[in-house]
This record gives structure tokens, sequence and C-alpha cells, in this order.
């Protein structure tokens, strides 16, 4: 009879200590989607699901221990199986699992969330793409300037027909087009256009002025790219600071990721810098299709508010998005959760 004492009270330790793994985890869940809610109201919710859940087991168990005597064992079992489905497979599980897979994965997403942003944010700050866009415009500008030199150089050098002459002029006046003038006045000249020397000078001359022209088109092209109010830099330079101090808090402690409200202040900080990206989406190039997605929808959502969110991580990971390891917690949370359901049936077993 002592012995049976001794070993039912290692079963009830053994299945408190495993339930308070199980019910941290649940109201750890939690409190990461309901950052507000009281954790005592959390973790009563919690307990009570999980005891009805073990009692849920316990009802299995005992219809089909053929060894005592019950009534309606049929219904035991069906009430059984309709209590683990209610309160362990869909409350329990999902949400142990869920934080389990949280804080192994949290310090990656986070990283990789700030980084992404941060990216984006510094096109903005730094007008990257419209940069871009200006050198392309002045790198064509510049190539069809000097593939036209290259034809006027050869036709005023021409040996077989050299100064300037028709073709000269007609080479000429294409350069109007391309440099956004009226027309191009032929140059004056003195001395003999004949002569080699007097060609290749001929040529210089008109070389300077074009190029002379070329600079002032270029910077016609800077003036009509770049926009007159350049605020939204300041805007995607305060959030880029801001990302680095979540960085830094981070990196000192001041932040704790698994603190519901230290993540929330995170996702805050993150969820601006996709609102600046969205609202100046035309000063970005964004690296894929799902970037840009991601952060020009409607409302944007950031990757790390979907890790907070057990119901958007489970939608997740049976879409792909989450590695391997992920059904590595969801094993732990189901082993967890059984062995203590098994202390529970041994610490309460029906002897007959």
């Amino acid at each position: 009879m002592g012995e049976n004492n001794y070993k039912k009270i290692l079963y009830i330790v053994v299945f408190a200590a495993l339930a308070l793994i199980s019910c941290w985890a649940t109201s750890e869940s939690l409190m990461l989607l309901l950052p507000t809610f009281p954790p005592i109201a959390a973790w009563a919710i919690t307990l009570a699901f999980f005891l009805i859940a073990s009692f849920g087991y316990k009802l299995i168990a005992d219809s089909f221990n053929k060894n005592i005597y019950l009534e309606n064992r049929e219904l035991r079992m069906v009430g059984g199986f309709i209590l683990i489905i209610l309160f362990w497979l869909i409350c329990s599980m999902p949400t142990n699992t869920h934080t389990f897979f949280y804080r192994s994965y949290v310090d990656e997403k986070v990283s990789t969330d700030i980084s992404n942003t941060q990216g984006y944010l510094a096109q903005i700050k730094n007008n990257t793409k419209i940069e871009q866009q200006i050198q392309a415009k002045k790198t064509e500008l510049e190539n069809l300037v000097n593939v036209r030199l290259g034809e006027l150089k050869a036709e005023i050098e021409n040996e077989a027909n050299p100064g300037f002459g028709e073709k000269s002029k007609e080479i000429l006046a294409s350069f109007a087009e391309i440099l956004g003038v009226a027309k191009i006045d032929p140059l004056t000249f003195k001395g003999s256009a004949l002569s080699k020397q007097g060609r290749q000078t001929l040529y210089e001359a008109y070389r300077k002025k074009i190029l002379t022209l070329m600079e002032s088109k270029k910077q016609n092209i800077e003036n009509s790219l770049m926009p007159s109010n350049r605020d939204y830099r300041k805007v995607a330079s305060t959030d880029y600071k801001n990302l680095d101090l979540v960085k830094q808090y981070i990196q000192d402690g001041t932040l704790d990721l698994n603190n519901p409200m230290d993540i929330k202040t995170v996702c805050g900080k993150i969820n601006a810098g996709y609102n600046t990206i969205k609202t100046y989406q035309n000063f970005v190039n964004f690296q894929n299709a799902d970037d840009e997605k991601r952060f020009t929808e409607p409302n944007p959502e950031t990757r790390v508010k979907r890790l907070l969110n057990v119901y958007d991580v489970w939608n997740d990971f049976i879409h792909g998005e989450y590695p391997g390891s992920f059904i590595f917690w969801i094993l732990i949370s189901i082993l967890v959760d059984f062995a203590s359901f098994i202390f529970f049936d041994l610490a309460f077993k029906q002897e007959d």
C-alpha cells in the first residue's frame, strides 16, 4: 500500500512538471497573440484546458481498460476523443508548437526582416533608384553623342571628301534632337578647312561645343527626374535609424524578443519601415516579386508579426514557409503532452 502511494505521488509530480511545461508554452503563445491579455488569465485558461484534455485522455484510456467495470464505455471513449480534439488538438498542441518554434526562430526572423526593410529604406533615403535612372539616362545620352561625334569626325576628316559638307551638316543637325535644342549653328572657321590640321581643328571645335551642350542636357535630365520635395528621404532615414536602435537594444538585452510587449515594440518599428516603403514604393527597386507584394499590399504585414500569431504560423508552415525543424517541435509538443496524459492516467488510475 505504501509503495503504491509513493508511485502515485511520483506520477502526480511528473504529471505536474510536464503539465507546467505545456501550460507555460500555451500561455506564452496566447500572450504573443494578445500581449495586453492578463498573464494570470492566460494561465487560468491554459490550466483549465489542459486538465480537461488530460481528463479526456483518461476517459479514452479507461474505455480500453477491460479490467475495470465501466458503464457506457463507448460513450466515454467518444466523449474523451471530443475533449482531446477540442482542448488539445485545437488549442494546446498548436500553441505549444508555436511557442517552441517561435523561441528557436524569432532571432533569425527579426534579423532578416530588419535587414530586408533597412535595405529598401536605404534605397529611399539615398535616392538609389532615382540616381540609377539619372545615370542610365546620362549614359544613354553619352553613347548617342559619342556615336554621332565619331560619325562627324569621320566625315570631316574624310580624305575623299574633306571639310564640312552637306553630310557633316546633316550629322550636326541630328545633335539638336539628341541634346534637346532647336538647332546647332555651324561654326565660323578661319584658315583652310581642307588641310589635315584644319579639319582636325574644326572637328575639335565642334566636339567641344557638343560636349558643352551635352553637359547642359545632363543637368536637365537630373532636374527633371529628381523630385523637388525630398522629405521622403528624411522619413526613410528616421525609420532606418530607429531599426538600428532596435538592433542595438536587442543586442544589449534592453529588448527581449521573448517578451510579448518588447516584440510588439520591435514589430511597431519594422511596421513603420514597411509603411514608408509602401508610401514611397516608386523610389524602390524590389529584389523579387514576393517582396514587392509584401511591401506594397494595402495593409503590409511584417514577417515578424506573422510569427506572433499561432494560426498564421501554422498556415505558413502548411504552405511551405518554414523549415523542417517545425516538424521537430510538433513532435516535441505531442510527446510532452501525451507523456503528461499518461502520468495523469497512472496517478488517478481506477483499480477495479
